[in-house]
């Protein structure tokens, strides 16, 4: 909508800038006109031509047409300038000072010119509205009503006065009603603008505006090198919220959290309704470390917060999620940064909820681990990683969440810390080999053909070729390769079959497969989770080892509730 507001008042300027045109060029007709007070310029005497105030008023007005010629064209920058209300005002007033100084050439008190007023008078109203309007036509009324009081006061019937009375209220009702309707049409947009940009339930923005205000902050944020901190925020239980106190209750719910959001931040923060019961906040010029600690005050302010009939949530409170990402440090655009935001709150949402979760990359994590002369290898992993995310729009949340799935097996299987982290690592990096693969392939919307297929199933080959060269690695090359082995044998590329496929690997198929199921596919349907825990069940001994099966599952139904709500 701020391009809209752009528009308009690139118009406004354009009207504006026409009328103070033409003020301009009148002033020097005027000028001219009245030096020569009629006679033919032929005939004009000498001293008449070479009069120093002459050539003075001329190269005045015409500077000044030359320069407000100039202006008009720099609407566009004058619209962006940061000072443009005080350059306005101090425009206004120039012209305010040019035409008393033409209504003095002119004859002072018996100017036939002085209604040359009423020309900024209806500029600055349009421009400014009926304030400055009427201060305007006040300023403008004073001086000419003064002038016949100063230049004929001892006069019985003063007869200019009386008709600049009838003029001084030209100037008032010119500037009034039309003050009145540029108010009326203002209130008028800013309710459609409402409309537009509201979200009517709670009366913060709406996801339409947040993600215009999410480019022009960007933009802005990229140009001056700023930072740009992003917080996705989800009302934890929603559903067993809506299913047990009804939906009007919920919208209560929704309302108050707006209410909180709106009063929580400050006027330039972009606040929104992204969905349902997710929200987003805009937060331009903001750290993570002072991101975090407002998500933290915000989350402890809703949890102390009275809800009706909160007492019958999980948690015994109305609660929510929030998960932070910051540009340029984890993203390096606007869309890596709602998408990294994005994950950062599935962490929240997946770890016990009612928490606050910043964006972290496991990739970053290893760093730590790696020895120097790897960093940099690292680091250019990390960069394959995100070209692939931006060639498969599955990749980049299927391997998130992936990893956090593995977290949570891992646990509940309780490996040792070497065996949790390279199955942490090799759940990132298990799909790296489709940086290989063409986009036309990974994007398809219809099944693969038998040689698509084949180019597919390279991928777990040529993500070896990738990180074979990294020492440290090499633990999770297993991982990489065997992922889509079967227990029955049936897999790819060597197929294993029962314990001779690592044990790692086992568990990271069961955990691939379920996001696999779980998740939104070109073209296969997205399945419950009640539905791939079924699957997963009827697959135990055949695709997957029944063990890793039954704890995986269990897994899935300790966290259950939570999951109806994940990226809503």
């Amino acid at each position: 909508m701020g391009n809209l507001e752009n528009d308009k008042q690139k118009k406004i300027q354009e009207i504006v800038s026409i009328i103070k045109l033409a003020s301009l060029l009148f002033s020097g007709i005027i000028f001219l006109r009245y030096f020569f007070n009629g006679n033919d310029l032929m005939k004009a005497t000498e001293e008449t031509y070479y009069n120093p105030f002459l050539y003075f008023s001329v190269i005045l007005v015409l500077i000044l047409v030359l320069i407000y010629f100039i202006w008009s064209f720099s609407t566009i920058k004058k619209i962006k300038c940061k000072y443009i209300n005080n350059i306005q005002l101090m425009e206004n007033a120039l012209f305010v000072l040019l035409f008393i100084i033409l209504v003095l050439y002119s004859g002072k008190n018996t100017s036939d010119y002085k209604f040359i007023f009423l020309f900024i008078i209806i500029a600055s109203t349009i421009q400014q509205g009926m304030k400055q309007g009427m201060i305007v036509a006040c300023v403008a009324s004073l001086f000419i009503l003064g002038l016949d009081l100063i230049y004929a006061p001892n006069e019985v019937v003063n007869q200019f006065f009386s008709n600049d009375l009838i003029l001084s209220g030209v100037f008032i009702l010119t500037a009034w009603p039309l003050g009145f309707y540029v108010k009326i049409e203002n209130e008028h947009i800013r309710v459609l603008e409402g409309l537009a940009n509201i979200d009517g339930l709670t009366g913060i923005y709406n996801h339409r505006f947040f993600y215009d205000a999410l480019g022009e902050i960007m933009k802005i944020c990229e140009r001056e090198n700023k930072v740009v901190s992003m917080m996705l925020l989800d009302i934890d239980y929603f559903k067993v919220y809506n299913d047990v106190n009804g939906h009007q209750m919920g919208d209560e719910v929704l309302k108050n959290i707006g209410f909180i959001l709106k009063n929580s931040f400050r006027k330039d923060d972009i606040v929104a309704r992204y969905g349902g019961e997710e929200f987003a906040i805009i937060l331009p010029n903001t750290s993570e470390t002072n991101a975090i600690k407002l998500a933290e005050k915000l989350r402890n302010k809703i949890e102390k917060t009275y809800f009706s009939g909160e007492e019958n949530q999980p948690n015994g409170k109305v609660t929510v999620s929030i998960g932070i990402s910051t540009y340029p440090d984890k993203a390096k655009d606007a869309i890596e940064l709602f998408k990294s935001a994005d994950d950062a709150l599935y962490r929240a949402k997946f770890f016990d909820k009612n928490r606050v979760e910043s964006y972290t990359s496991i990739l970053d994590e290893l760093k730590i681990d790696t020895e120097d002369e790897h960093i940099d290898i690292i680091t250019s992993i990390k960069t394959l990683i995100s070209v692939i995310n931006a060639k498969d729009k599955y990749t980049y949340g299927h391997v998130e969440r992936v990893v956090i799935y593995s977290k949570l097996l891992a646990d509940k299987l309780e490996l040792n810390e070497k065996n949790k982290k390279d199955l942490i690592f090799g759940a990132y990096m298990h799909d790296i080999g489709k940086i290989n693969i063409p986009k036309e392939i990974l994007n398809k919307n219809m099944p693969l053909t038998n040689e698509e297929w084949e180019i597919m199933k390279q991928h777990s080959v040529n993500g070896v070729e990738i990180v074979k060269s990294v020492e440290s690695l090499k633990e999770i090359i297993p991982l990489i390769l065997h992922h889509h082995e079967r227990y029955d044998g049936r897999g790819y590329p060597d197929n294993l079959k029962g314990n001779d496929i690592p044990y790692l690997v086992r568990m990271l198929t069961v955990v691939d497969c379920f996001d696999a199921m779980t998740s939104s596919r070109p073209y296969n349907k997205r399945k419950t989770y009640a539905e791939a825990v079924e699957e997963l069940k009827r697959c135990r001994g055949t695709q997957f080892d029944k063990d890793i099966v039954d704890a995986f599952v269990e897994v899935i139904m300790e966290s259950q509730n939570g999951f109806g709500n994940v990226g809503a």
